[in-house]
């Protein structure tokens, strides 16, 4: 798959010298990324860990050692791709729900089921609302070449991909939770939730640091207030239910702030408008 990834992109720079000398340095990374990963399969424990390590390390991190220049990309077309990505790891949580329940169906099920439907509708919102748009707009607007492909490396590449983490991290404790309605929840499902979600916060100050240049305190305060809920996940009972009640009444506290506080610059945004002000303070 690689390999013909590599190759296509190789078709499509003949005659562009500067989108070749890109194609170049990504094929470097890939394929010393491959040849780490077939090596560390004939070996095991950390020394196979590190290998594995490394190889990820060398992968994602080949754009951004050598360089964004000579890329060509359509900001609309590489907003809307990673947006899908989004929707189908938001689709997976939703997935989750089903799977936890399995043939028992009760009230603390279906209470369990509304909720999480309800996280997922709330991260959804958090995502496509406003965040999304605004970032198509300033990837647009920014200058075409080695600006806009920086842009692009560091907000889509690579702050999507703790985003979709997060959403999976929550997708693993909402099953945990339909599991076992009215227990206690471990460690792992417990710090799949609240973590996950904080996770996908954390990724949103981050991207709107990388886009905006501002920082998004009430998304950050929301984060940490829920990675210091953690304690509290592993000593309530019925822990799972109540913490997925928490974790759904945290995100539309935070949406409804948001769409209250900011209702003029999420309207400029919507309809394409200059936004002088952060959306978000």
């Amino acid at each position: 798959m690689r390999a013909a990834h590599i190759a296509l992109f190789v078709l499509a720079s003949r005659e562009d010298p500067g989108l070749r000398h890109s194609v170049q340095g990504l094929a470097g990374s890939t394929a010393l990324g491959v040849a780490i990963l077939f090596a560390a399969a004939f070996t095991g424990g950390a020394l196979q860990v590190g290998l594995w390590v490394l190889a990820v390390v060398l992968d994602t991190g080949g754009p951004y050692l050598f360089g964004a220049d000579g890329w060509r990309l359509v900001p609309g077309h590489f907003a809307e791709r990673h947006g899908a990505i989004v929707i189908i790891a938001l689709g997976e949580s939703i997935v989750a729900l089903g799977v936890g329940a399995h043939e028992r169906l009760d009230l603390g099920v279906i209470t369990a089921a509304v909720l999480g439907v309800l996280v997922a509708a709330a991260l959804w919102w958090l995502y496509f609302d406003v965040v999304a748009l605004g970032a198509q707009q300033r990837l647009s607007r920014t200058a075409e070449g080695r600006e806009r492909n920086e842009l692009a490396r560091d907000a889509y590449s690579y702050l999507h991909l703790p985003m979709v983490a997060g959403i999976a991290l929550i997708a693993v404790g909402l099953k945990a939770t339909l599991a076992r309605i009215g227990q206690p929840l471990a460690l792992v499902p417990a710090a799949a939730l609240l973590g996950g979600a904080a996770l996908y916060l954390l990724a949103h100050v981050g991207f709107r640091l990388r886009n905006m240049h501002s920082l998004n305190r009430r998304r950050l305060l929301c984060a940490l207030v829920l990675l210091a809920l953690l304690p509290a996940a592993l000593a309530v009972k019925p822990a799972a239910l109540v913490m997925l009640a928490v974790l759904a009444g945290v995100l539309t506290a935070l949406i409804t702030y948001e769409a209250l506080r900011f209702a003029e610059a999420r309207e400029r945004i919507r309809h394409k408008q200059p936004v002088s002000q952060p959306l978000v303070k």
